[in-house]
């Protein structure tokens, strides 16, 4: 199981005021912990829904470049701007990464596999496309199946794609986990040297007794496949 931690992440409200602050200390403790539990790659997210375009490249930048000066362990460079996920990759200067991510819309395809390539990066292709993600099995396949048409075509083999069937909170909809597990199921059958993902925590978002939940969906998910999991790689249970 490969597994990438997820705990630097703009979003959240303690991270956020660490990146704004520039907080480098702290930043760095938020990975080092990740790193000791036995992360394989460490999520940086830095996008903290505040600033432009601008401050999100160069909060990246800057994180990039402060944890690759501590720790070896490989950064997923995290973020909805292709500008962002560019400036992350060059600060990177060769080093080991993953590119989270893209999907079937086409502007982001465009966007993203020239990045991919030119950085000789593995990706994250997530099971979406312009109208969002597909409520069934065979839409999100259908999604999967347009990214790697097109990184074929543009000669990025299956066996660099981290395909994410994507998981949506069963507090909004009980039958959601179902329909995840069985589009692992059909990426695994698809998409032969492919390797799959999932954020696993998204499960229990809004719920109580999250680490249980998240704890058991990954057992579920692991049986169906699974390759690699984004989630808390501190927390044991």
């Amino acid at each position: 199981m490969i597994v990438i931690g997820e705990k630097i992440n703009g979003t959240l409200s303690k991270v956020k005021a660490i990146i704004q602050e520039r907080n480098t200390q702290a930043f760095l403790d938020l990975a080092k912990r990740q790193a000791q539990a036995g992360a394989d790659y460490i999520d940086v997210n830095v996008a903290t829904g505040e600033g432009s375009g601008e401050d999100e490249v160069e909060a990246m930048q800057w994180a990039v470049k402060a944890l690759q000066q501590e720790i070896d362990t490989p950064l997923s460079i995290d973020s909805a701007d292709a500008g962002v996920i560019k400036a992350g990759l060059e600060a990177r200067s060769g080093r080991p990464s993953l590119i989270n991510s893209v999907n079937a819309e086409p502007q982001r395809l465009r966007e993203i596999i020239p990045l991919a390539l030119h950085f000789e990066a593995p990706l994250v292709a997530l099971a979406m496309d312009e109208t969002g993600i597909p409520p069934s099995v065979e839409g999100r396949l259908e999604a999967c199946r347009t990214v790697a048409a097109a990184c074929q075509k543009a000669g990025i083999e299956l066996e660099h794609i981290f395909f994410d069937p994507l998981v949506l909170p069963v507090s909004a909809d009980t039958t959601q986990g179902l329909v995840t597990l069985e589009t692992l199921k059909a990426i695994k059958h698809a998409f032969v040297g492919a390797k799959s993902i999932l954020g696993i925590s998204n499960v229990s978002y809004g719920l109580p007794q999250r680490a249980m939940l998240n704890a058991a969906f990954l057992h579920m998910a692991v049986f169906a496949g699974l390759d690699a999991a984004i989630l808390d790689p501190t927390d044991a249970r």
